[in-house]
This record gives structure tokens, sequence and C-alpha cells, in this order.
């Protein structure tokens, strides 16, 4: 173990997710600290991102038994009507207590054993999804869905997943990064998103689609924005080349087989519409279901078009690495709705589903030493 373990802690402050349901079911207490072992190391975490995959694994939302959105859920969790759903995260069964937080910024603090010390003191980002047999098979699992995550002063996870960083960003700007970026650059490339592609993305204030605003432009595409009117300039200033507001019809707005690709992560009642402004052999991708995961598909519409449908939840192995390089040579710079101290989470989940933001709220734990 490298010397540093003595500066470390035994406790620190966490947010623990005790099961499904409200808010209730998020505590602000003490635990002990992680003891990194061989292959992993343990990371001081300086910001962690809010996402909507957090709040949906507290509600039990990827239950098959759940039909709304994650908003209605939400609503009805409050009202006391969350339960236990054995198959309401990720990978089935959810392992509570969890401490979630998939997004992390953060420093290294101690290696373990056999481990470069190298790295000791760097700004790293976390890579949070993990292929466990490696990138030729798609079984993987998730930081803060898995195994703790980052809604916490320290994080352990393997070392094969820290990435350093070099770039004048804040660590409120770099904890915004992983999931929303990492999300938006999978889905870009499973759907092979090329210069002079026309990407329409839903939900492009949010985020995963704002990030996907940023990175599809970065490669030349021309964006359409499916997002609230009261944002459609936020989304236009990230390099979209038109917005269309969330409730407009599509094929209205756009013309029937106008797109090439579609990144959607709303579903819900607008899915068909998105079907029919795609061209025939166009591509879409989805990471999500904000806007509810039961959708009304015509199977004519996919198989007479040549559609291809993607979904995208494992990571390709080039996306983290991409995003290291997008980021250091200032390619790419998130947008920050708002920071909250860590204690504070449930006032930056309760604005996160207000849906009023562009861009990412993110948590500041408190610094070692203070409580």
């Amino acid at each position: 173990m490298d010397p540093s373990t003595n500066a470390t802690p035994a406790t620190m402050k966490a947010v623990v997710t005790t099961g499904h349901g409200g808010y209730d079911r998020l505590e602000y207490r003490d635990v002990a600290v992680p003891v990194p072992q061989a292959g992993e190391v343990l990371v001081r975490v300086l910001a962690a991102g809010v996402n909507n995959t957090e709040i949906n694994t507290r509600l039990g939302w990827y239950s098959s038994d759940v039909r709304g959105g994650t908003t209605d859920i939400a609503e009805q969790a409050e009202e006391g009507g969350a339960d236990e759903r054995p198959d309401g995260g990720w990978n089935a069964a959810t392992p509570f207590p969890l401490i979630q937080g998939t997004d992390c910024c953060g420093v290294v603090a101690q290696v373990g054993d056999g481990e470069d010390p190298s790295i000791m003191g760097r700004r790293v980002l976390v890579r949070p999804c993990i292929r466990t047999a490696g990138f030729e098979s798609l079984d993987h699992v998730w930081m803060a869905s898995d195994f703790d995550g980052a809604f916490a002063q320290y994080v352990k996870v393997p070392a094969t997943e820290v990435f350093a960083v070099d770039c004048d960003l804040s660590d409120a700007e770099l904890g915004a990064i992983p999931c929303a970026f990492g999300t938006a650059e999978n889905l870009l490339t499973r759907a092979g998103v090329a210069a002079g592609d026309h990407v329409l993305i839903t939900g492009a204030s949010g985020g995963v689609g704002s990030a996907a605003v940023e990175l599809a432009t970065r490669r030349g595409a021309r964006v359409t924005g499916v997002c609230s009117a009261s944002k459609a300039d936020a989304v236009r200033s990230l390099g979209a080349a038109r917005t269309v507001d969330r409730d407009a019809d599509l094929v209205d707005e756009l013309g029937a087989e106008t797109v090439d690709v579609a990144i959607d992560i709303v579903a819900g009642p607008g899915f068909a519409g998105v079907l029919e402004v795609l061209r025939r052999g166009g591509r879409y991708a989805t990471s999500g279901a904000i806007g509810g995961p039961l959708v009304e598909l015509d199977m004519r519409t996919v198989y007479l078009k040549d559609l291809t449908l993607l979904g995208c939840t494992a990571w390709e192995e080039p996306v983290f690495p991409a995003l290291i390089r997008y980021i250091e040579a200032g390619e790419i710079r998130p947008v920050i709705a708002g920071e909250f101290a860590l204690a504070d989470i449930v006032d930056a989940q309760r604005e996160f589903l207000r849906k009023r933001h562009v861009g990412k709220f993110v948590l500041i734990p408190p610094p070692p030493g203070q409580r």
C-alpha cells in the first residue's frame, strides 16, 4: 500500500440509498472508507454529477412492472406508492444499501498492492461502465448501480477505470462529464454518426442530450434538437442548427424521411414520430426512456424502411479515451446547471425532476476533515 494510506481517515461522509422509494431512502451519514486491494485505487471525490439513472435506481424504475416515466414514478414514491422491486436495477436486483453516484472527478488518494504509484495525486475521471469480460463481450457492471459509487468523500474503483486528465475545466465541470458524455459518445459511436449526417436528438437540453448535441456537432453532423421552447436558445448555443418543440409533431415540422440518425433518450408517446422522420436505412439509437418505457411500434415502419434500432448501454472501448482527448484538446465543455453540497442531495434531485434546467447538476462532497 502507498505510504499516504496513513493520511486517509477511517470514516467518511456518504449518501447511502437504503432501498427503493422516496427521498427518505437517502441517508447522509458516516461510513467506513473503503480500502483498495490489488488492482484497485481509492479516489477522493471532488465532484459527482446528478443523473437520471440514480433516481431511476432508487425508484426501481428498471423493473418490468414499471410503466410510467421517471417523473410519474417519483411522484408516486413520494405518495408512498413505491415497492421493493427485485428486478428494479440495471442487472436485476440493486445491492442495497448502496452508495450511488455514477459520475466522479477526483484525486487518487491510495493505490492497491502492485499498482503504479505515479498516478497518486493526479486529477482523474472514472469510467463508470466496466466491461467485466473484456470488450469482446457485452457483459458489464456499472459503478453506483452494481457497486458503491461517488456520492461520498471517497470511492474505490478498479485501476483500469481511472483516467488522468490535464485541462483547465473545473472539478464541477469534469464531474459532469463521465455518465452523460460517455453515454452520448457511445450512442454516436454505435450509430456511426459522421460529418454531414442529419441527427435528431430528443431530450436535447438534458445531461445526455446536451452532451450529444456538442459531440455530434464536433463530428460535423447537422443537429436538430428536441426540447421545450424555453430552452431552445441554450440548445442552439451548443451547436444545434435547429430546435423543435418537444410537443410538436415531428413529421409536420421536419417532414417524413429527412433524418439520418435519431438519438432518443425520451421514448414515450413521441417514439413513433421519431421513426417516421428517419430516412430509409436510417439508424435509431437509444439509452433511455424518460418519457416512458412503453411505446407504440409499427413493425412495418421498421422493416419496410430498413431501419436499424440500437440499444446502447455497454460502452465501446474507444469511447472514454476519446472523451479524455476531447477534454484535453478543449473541444467539449459541459453545461453546469448548478452545484449543491453532497448533504443537499435531496434538493438537487428535486430540482433535477422539475426539468427547468439545461445541462447537469453537480454534488460537491466536503473535503477531508470537514463533516
